[in-house]
């Protein structure tokens, strides 16, 4: 007896998008490259996989997501690698390899990778997409970061995102902060939630990012990081604060937001879809990093950026019920064809070159059966060749989204068919 054939999946935690969904993404994709062509960003492509060390001084090599998440492997040659967690790092990697122009001004769109328990628009394989700012420490970029991503949110048509705004401070004044707070947690280490009471000291500001109640209850009394600020990080803020205002972006001031990465410095924030429930309430965020490129080994450089999660952008959307389509990819047309000759081939050849979505049935099928695909497939007009029309040249034209079947059917000659479809789809 013969072994049953395996049958294959998805790995867990990741997902197949195919048709029509597939168009949701393309038209997010297409709108976001449009709004960063706009802001003067050009597309950066990098690896799916860096040297592990990209990620480990990057992101902290004690974060939850270098210790946990992170899919690291290594290679035929003893190499060390990982999957690519998040976007910013690899970015910053190419630039201090290149030394682009400064400000150097980047988008990306591209598959991230966390060994993380996939929940509703977070994947193991999920998808990003953002932009990365290097070679300015100016405030106006950080308004123009976020300006892009709240005017993107907009086009998509989402009315339900909030801005939430808080600064880190750099260095010096977010190490006196972190100090004072540790002696306060310490204080105070047996109100805290079951997993701070016992890591609260490896990494004092993820208590602040803690949604358990104890957490929130014991911080919210504690020192805040807005109050320990210098005055140049002051500044900073407030310039990005009135900026945003000029705008007319209204941000949430929120001293509990800290990102999860090292790398923050300054300028952090975080766009919420309030159509959305708890942990999966963030559709994106970012901050100033003015301190990756020393830790990548590069010269001093600033930097500021964000990413959104395309997969829990379109969860927001249809939370909001928006399920207009982002971009048109319907057909057009649909070549019906019972001959057995090569017209169907140059016809659709024919169509297809000027410009119309154009499909066809294949196999020899009958004139039913392929009018009834035509139909399934959405396209707006079907062409029939049949005997008829081949020995006279000539090409009928059926409106399949027509009742009046006088009205709907009108034959043509062959050379005039183009003509005659592009009125048609224009009125």
């Amino acid at each position: 007896m013969s072994e049953p054939v395996t049958t294959f999946q998805a790995p867990f935690g990741t997902h197949d998008v195919l048709g029509p969904q597939s168009a949701q993404w393309e038209g997010l994709v297409a709108i976001f490259a449009d709004f960063a062509y706009r802001y003067g960003f050009s597309l950066a492509l990098t690896p799916l996989f860096e040297e592990v060390g990209v990620f480990h001084r990057g992101i902290g090599e004690n974060s939850e997501v270098a210790k946990k998440e992170m899919y690291v492997f290594t290679d035929r040659g003893d190499r060390v690698y990982a999957l690519r967690p998040e976007g910013t790092a690899p970015i910053v990697r190419a630039y201090i390899q290149h030394q682009p122009t400064t400000p150097w001004k980047a988008w990306y769109v591209t598959p991230a990778f966390r060994y993380e328990r996939p929940q509703a628009g977070r994947y193991r394989q999920h998808h990003q997409l953002g932009v990365e700012v290097l070679g300015t420490d100016d405030p106006a970029v950080d308004v123009e970061v976020i300006a892009l991503a709240w005017r993107f949110y907009a086009a998509l048509g989402m009315t339900r995102v909030r801005l939430l705004l808080n600064s880190m401070g750099h260095d010096e004044c977010r190490g006196a902060y972190v100090s004072v707070l540790r002696d306060f947690l310490e204080a105070n280490v047996d109100q805290l939630c079951d997993e701070h009471r016992l890591v609260w000291g490896e990494n004092t500001l993820r208590v602040l990012d803690c949604k358990k109640e104890p957490c929130i209850a014991v911080t919210s009394r504690g020192p805040m990081l807005p109050d320990h600020l210098c005055d140049d990080c002051r500044e900073h803020f407030e310039r990005v604060v009135a900026g945003l205002a000029t705008l007319g972006i209204e941000a949430v001031l929120d001293p509990r937001l800290v990102r999860g990465f090292d790398y923050y410095t300054r300028t952090t924030f975080e766009f919420v879809s309030d159509a959305l429930e708890g942990s999966q309430k963030s559709i994106g965020g970012g901050g100033r990093y003015d301190k990756l490129a020393e830790q990548l080994g590069g010269k001093p450089t600033s930097g500021v950026g964000f990413g959104s999660g395309i997969e829990r952008l379109l969860l927001a959307r249809e939370a909001e019920d928006l399920d207009s389509a982002l971009i048109n990819r319907t057909l057009d047309l649909f070549v019906v064809d019972t001959t057995g000759l090569d017209d169907a081939t140059v016809l659709v050849d024919r169509l297809r070159s000027a410009g119309f979505a154009t499909s066809r049935s294949y196999d020899g099928r009958s004139m039913k059966s392929q009018m009834k695909v035509a139909d399934r497939s959405g396209a707006r007009l079907a062409l029939l060749i049949g005997p008829m029309e081949h020995g006279a040249g000539q090409v009928t034209i059926r409106d399949l989204r027509s009742e009046n079947f006088e009205q709907a059917q009108q034959t043509v000659a062959l050379g005039d068919v183009v003509a005659a479809v592009s009125n048609l789809l224009t009125n």
